[in-house]
């Protein structure tokens, strides 16, 4: 019985606090001071609980408020936040004791065992307790209280292709990956003798590499981010993607030999698929400094037009196909000394590689020499350069007479000066035998005028000067290289080659382009960029069955584009995923 009446006697809930406090106002008579004192509660509480009582004298009073969570009363709340306070200051100090965990690691266990306190609380306890502060641990220290759960090792023989479906952030890549195996991406780069292993073998060693380059991926910050997504490995044929040391060291063992023969077969393996890629004929020739910041003896110092000055740097030939709009020649080996002659150097490789000399190269006036013009002429190869004009040669030319200069008008409409006036005349330069035709151009927005000379008589001057103004888009398309590709990030968490990352350039560019032709409606001369933006960056659901590979895309403004395409009816065997079909599916 005395159990059962301290039930009444002692109120355990805010209900039967209430109802024992009033009745002691009302019945009682007390003081509402000395009602206060009592229970524990202030005055004013008081006051006003019987305000409240008397305005709505019901017994639906003393209920529990159904609207807030009920409270337990002021003393039993004030022994269990004591109760808590005392557990958390004990474990607080058995924790540095024990484990001598730092503050933030103390915190962390006690969020975790339901007594979360604030690292200033724990601060505080401590030094009150006389613990000093740990001493600064190292990064090592501190990870060594991280579980890390340790990556999968890229290995093709682990490569599993089981039933099953997942997604992937780079579904669009496998648009690519029918072309890859129609050239026999394998057999290409076996017969170019790229090194390899049983472990990763030489095609996925360099898929995984153009997988980066495809994606347009920063590889100075962001090209680890996603190296566990199991779409990319399964692009590059394997079950987990290649760590960075890994892609470091195989560029570091591939040949520059290696690299040259890949260039010579890799566009007529593109050419086979039977995408028009322009006839072969003209081409725009420049060179490319690619800036480098380390420490090296054999570094030279090169011109870098983005930044006017000379520093060291890579210098690298470039050669682009006017009608492909693609690079089909590339050479990172130039030195200073042999510079003038890369132009003879790559005639000779495409009369080796095609069987047929170029008709006509364009360049910058830097970029050769007259002898070297001279060679061109013999060969029979047409030439459109500038002429590097001297103080007195301009002189002579703002000397002649307004009637020998004959206006004409450009026929590309997208240009602002349309109009120019030309002086033709034929002129003598050292180290050419014959009369060269010189074309001196004023009224294009120069202060100075332009000297353009060609062993090409018959060509109406019109179509010389438009076809020179048509290179200077190699060098937005070197801008594209250097935007998209990161033709330029040499110092960065994936160092390369600059050989092999300047052929991944060459490969994905083309890529790019077959792409685009394939697309057409519009899109055969967009940007890499632009074709990544709209159709490429994409996630996707991948499916794994019995005898197929099903990439499904989602819904996208720009889906109609590859189902006109043929790309949701195309269904080929990727020799690198065991034979399996790969099929693209759409939302």
């Amino acid at each position: 019985m005395t159990d059962l009446a301290s039930l009444f006697l002692n109120p355990q809930n805010n209900a039967h606090l209430r109802y024992e406090t009033l009745r002691a106002a009302f019945v009682d008579k007390m003081p509402l001071r000395d009602v206060a004192n009592h229970f524990g509660f202030s005055y004013g509480t008081v006051r006003n609980l019987c305000s409240e009582f008397r305005k709505n004298p019901d017994m639906a009073f003393f209920l529990p408020d159904k609207k807030r969570k009920e409270k337990p009363a002021p003393e039993t709340g004030k022994r269990a936040a004591d109760d808590v306070r005392i557990r958390r200051q004990e474990r607080i100090l058995q924790l540095r004791k024990l484990q001598n965990l730092s503050v933030a690691d103390i915190c962390a266990v006690l969020r975790a065992e339901g007594l979360a306190a604030s690292e200033s609380t724990v601060g505080r306890t401590l030094r009150q307790a006389g613990f000093g502060k740990l001493h600064r641990r190292t990064l090592r220290e501190r990870f060594d209280r991280v579980t890390v759960h340790r990556a999968a090792t890229a290995d093709r023989r682990s490569l599993n292709l089981s039933e099953r479906r997942f997604t992937s952030d780079f579904g669009g890549l496998f648009l690519f990956a029918h072309d890859l195996a129609r050239m026999d991406i394998d057999g290409l780069l076996s017969a170019c003798g790229m090194p390899g292993s049983a472990m990763i073998p030489a095609g996925c060693a360099v898929r995984a590499l153009l997988g980066l380059k495809l994606w347009g991926m920063r590889r100075n910050s962001h090209a680890m981010a996603d190296v566990l997504d199991p779409g990319l490995a399964l692009f590059a044929g394997l079950g987990a993607m290649p760590k960075r040391s890994t892609l470091t060291e195989y560029s570091c063992r591939v040949h520059p030999d290696n690299i040259r023969r890949l260039m010579e077969d890799w566009h007529g393996a593109a050419r086979s698929l039977g995408v028009a890629l322009g006839k072969g004929e003209s081409f725009d020739l420049d060179f490319h400094t690619i800036p480098y910041h380390g420490d090296d003896a054999l570094a030279e110092k090169h011109y870098v037009s983005k930044r006017s000055r000379s520093q060291k740097g890579i210098l690298s030939l470039v050669v682009r196909d006017v009608d492909a709009r693609l690079f089909v020649y590339a050479d990172a080996t130039v030195r200073k000394d042999s510079r003038n002659d890369q132009l003879l150097h790559f005639v000779d490789f495409w009369d080796k590689r095609t069987g047929a000399l170029p008709r006509e190269v364009v360049f910058d006036s830097t970029f050769t020499t007259y002898a070297n013009l001279q060679k061109l002429t013999e060969r029979g190869i047409a030439f459109l350069t500038l002429r590097r004009r001297s103080p007195k040669m301009v002189a002579a030319l703002q000397e002649r007479p307004t009637s020998e200069w004959k206006r004409i008008r450009l026929t590309n409409v997208g240009r602002t000066f349309r109009t120019p006036r030309i002086l033709e005349e034929k002129v003598r330069v050292r180290g050419y035998k014959q009369p060269l035709r010189q074309i001196a151009i004023t009224d294009l927005g120069h202060d100075k005028p332009t000297l353009l000379i060609t062993n090409q008589m018959e060509v109406s001057a019109a179509k010389l000067i438009d076809r020179y103004a048509r290179r200077m888009i190699i060098e937005n398309t070197l801008a594209d290289a250097i935007d998209f590709f990161h033709l330029d990030a040499l110092s960065s968490a994936v160092p390369l080659k600059i050989e092999i990352d300047l052929q991944l350039t060459l490969m994905a560019s083309s890529l790019y382009r077959l792409l685009a032709r394939r697309i057409a409606r519009g899109m055969e001369t967009a940007k890499p960029r632009t074709l990544f933006e709209k159709l490429v960056r994409t996630r996707a659901s991948i499916q794994i069955r019995d005898d197929d590979i099903v990439v499904t895309l989602p819904r996208r403004a720009h889906n109609p584009y590859l189902m006109a395409a043929g790309y949701t009816k195309a269904a080929h065997r990727i020799p690198w995923l065991e034979n399996r079909l790969l099929r693209i599916q759409l939302q």
